[in-house]
């Protein structure tokens, strides 16, 4: 049977999660009620984690790992039902940090990648293109940066980056850091479990 990464239906039923929470964006000082949205990303983000340890150990083919990312991005950035304003934005800004998370990780299978400037400038630099109001640019770079990272590099020290692009960016390009350092027994998972819903 071949192996799912990830599902429609454990997509749907974060969803379903993030609709019963209610989530107020005024409430968010409280953790707990923004918690949902880390757990979805933290779940994408070791699904893409999978396909690359396949690669690794020559269970996929690049091609096929290259394909199996691209069908987790498109259950992602499927059109969903409105959850709400305050959750509608929570889930873009999820979106768009799952963006980098997903080109990371093609350009880490395909090695397409920047291996010599420092981490340190590339990330700079996408600050800067950001700025200059080249986000193409900016989302390149951090993409490169978010490779080096699932290569086994660690993320450099930014200090807070304003709210931006680049900062929710940033935020998956962080999320594949900590599934990084986090239990690693993903990579040993032969595929043949169920694959669980949610939590």
């Amino acid at each position: 049977m071949k192996e799912e990464f990830y599902t429609e239906k454990r997509w749907l039923n974060w969803m379903n999660k993030v609709k019963d929470s209610n989530f107020r964006l005024s409430e968010a000082e409280d953790k707990n009620s923004g918690a949902v949205f880390i757990y979805i990303m933290d779940d994408v983000v070791l699904a893409c984690l999978k396909v690359i340890a396949r690669v690794e150990r020559e269970i996929l083919t690049p091609e096929e790992a290259m394909a199996e990312i691209a069908t987790i991005r498109s259950i992602v950035f499927a059109e969903h039902e409105s959850l709400g304003e305050d959750a509608d934005l929570m889930i873009e800004s999820l979106k768009t940090s799952l963006a980098a998370v997903f080109v990371s990780s093609q350009r880490y299978i395909t090695g397409s990648f920047d291996r010599e400037s420092s981490m340190d400038e590339l990330v700079t630099a996408a600050i800067e293109a950001e700025k200059k109001e080249n986000l193409d640019l900016a989302f390149d770079l951090l993409s490169q940066v978010g490779a080096r990272v699932i290569g086994g590099e660690s993320l450099p020290e930014t200090g807070d980056i304003p709210y931006c692009m680049t900062a929710e960016l940033m935020d998956g390009i962080d999320a594949i850091s900590a599934a990084m350092l986090g239990d690693d027994s993903y990579k040993d998972d032969d595929g043949s479990e169920d694959s669980g819903e949610g939590e």
